[in-house]
């Protein structure tokens, strides 16, 4: 799990076989009909090849997201540590109007994993 772009939003990433790469994105919604809600946003599609990493979204009330970058280690030291692995690289949000019309924004991004409890289970 990684932090996403807001204080309590998150992005899973599960590396599967053959590169195959399956998640979600968990975060606030910033539509008006949806402002404040929790969603789900499902991998529609995802792969990673060496360290490339690249990520598209189901779309959730007209928006969706896209990622390519890479993933690799991070400044922490210990897989217990926050920023253990990171993800960096590029997001594109797109969202569909009313009208029909579908726009971008696209941003540099660098996502930190959270701390792994590394605790054996009781």
């Amino acid at each position: 799990m990684y932090s996403f772009l807001k204080e309590g939003e998150f992005i899973q990433i599960t590396i599967e076989e053959k590169g195959k790469v399956s998640g979600f994105i968990s975060r606030f919604g910033d539509t008006p009909s949806d402002k404040g809600s929790f969603l789900d946003q499902f991998f529609k599609s995802g792969r990673i090849e060496g360290g490339k990493l690249s990520i598209t979204t189901e779309p959730v009330h007209g928006v969706w997201f896209t990622f390519e970058g890479t993933i690799g280690r991070g400044p922490g030291r210990k897989p217990e540590d926050e920023g253990y692995y990171v993800v960096r690289g590029t997001l594109t949000r797109f969202s569909t109007d009313a009208e029909k019309r579908t726009t971008s924004q696209e941003r540099g991004v660098e996502f930190q994993s959270f701390p792994r409890d590394t605790s054996p289970p009781q």
